[in-house]
């Protein structure tokens, strides 16, 4: 295969990124798989860093960055809309209730399907509707499992505490009530890419009288199992 497209600054900078493929490795390593020069290599790890394509692991070698997670979560949207819409019915057939799935946006989380509870008194979230990150179980849920940054961002503005995600990465999910919305209850589970991060959260909301104070009691089960089933048509699919 010819890895040479003419652009020489890019194709150096694949080669890097070729050989960050394969794990973890150290400038010296770096510049022993790429046959490029120290300077060069070191050069252009450190501009890939500051773009987030490039990152460091604990002991301070280069690895790659989160930015492919994101950008991956974000080319297979439309397939995880697709994916979703059937797990959402059958959710909120089971349960009930009204079923979402939502993604990390910016500082925000956005609803990208649902499935409506089709009469009676129910918490409607139509497709596009952007949300809090500071309150209510999908909150929790994507800042449970976000990287250390983003989650200590989130917890300073939040009405929960880092106690709180604690206890929903040991449970596998997160509920609440009233915490978002007044007479408001949801729960929420993980949705987990191929690359091994959350990348969504399914959720179901409704009324606090109808779902109660603690609804993880009555509907965990139910949205873990959803969440779980697109987790794995997702990674069947590698889509994430």
């Amino acid at each position: 295969m010819d890895n040479h497209s003419g652009v020489g600054v890019i194709d150096k900078a694949a080669a890097i990124l070729g050989a960050l493929e394969k794990g973890p490795a150290t400038l010296a390593e770096l510049v022993a798989s790429t046959h490029l020069a120290r300077p060069t290599v070191h050069r252009l790890a450190l501009a890939l860093e500051h773009h987030h394509l490039v990152g460091r692991d604990v002991n301070g070698a280069f690895v790659l960055g989160r930015r492919f997670a994101q950008l991956a979560a974000t080319v297979s949207e439309d397939r995880l809309v697709s994916a979703a819409q059937p797990v959402l019915t059958v959710l909120r057939d089971r349960t009930g209730e009204s079923a979402q799935l939502y993604r990390p946006h910016g500082e925000e989380r956005i609803c990208i399907a649902s499935a409506d509870r089709p009469v009676g008194l129910r918490d409607s979230i139509p497709v596009g509707t952007t949300m809090t990150m500071t309150a209510g179980s999908a909150a929790k849920v994507l800042l449970a499992w976000a990287e250390p940054e983003r989650m200590h961002r989130g917890l300073a503005r939040a009405r929960f505490t880092a106690a709180e995600l604690e206890k929903v990465r040991n449970q596998g999910y997160a509920d609440s009530s009233g915490e978002r919305e007044p007479g408001v209850s949801s729960v929420s589970a993980p949705v987990w890419g191929a690359a091994g991060t959350v990348i969504a959260a399914v959720s179901i909301s409704g009324p606090a009288e109808r779902l109660t104070s603690n609804p993880g009691a009555i509907h965990a089960g139910a949205v873990v199992d959803a969440a779980r089933q697109l987790t794995e048509v997702l990674q069947r699919t590698v889509i994430a």
